[in-house]
């Protein structure tokens, strides 16, 4: 009884349209940005190196990106409304889940 009506509130929320992504992609991530009483969309690309909670309502992709030789990672919720979109630009075949061993590569 309880577990319907959680589904049933949390459909609501749940975005329609989401591409398959999984570790390893190199995205473009479109995400909406408040400075002040401005709001922009900025993009944040870089490769998917863990895809958590798979398609619940809390999911979450982290994608690392590096910036000057620093490692920068944003964790972006698949499900927010602040996300405009995402874009797959490159897929790759990788062996593991999560790719957090590219932490340490450079």
């Amino acid at each position: 009884m309880r577990e319907k009506l959680v589904e049933e509130f949390e459909k609501e929320y749940k975005r329609k349209t989401l591409p398959e992504v999984k570790a390893g992609d190199l995205v473009r991530v479109y995400h909406k940005v408040k400075e002040g009483e401005k709001e922009k969309i900025q993009h944040f690309e870089g490769i998917i190196i863990a895809k958590k909670r798979k398609k619940e309502i809390g999911a979450t992709i982290t994608v690392r990106r590096e910036i000057s030789g620093i490692g920068v990672e944003k964790i972006f919720p698949l499900h927010s409304p602040l996300i405009e979109k995402i874009e797959i630009l490159k897929r790759q075949k990788v062996r593991r889940a999560k790719l957090y061993y590219l932490r340490k590569k450079k």
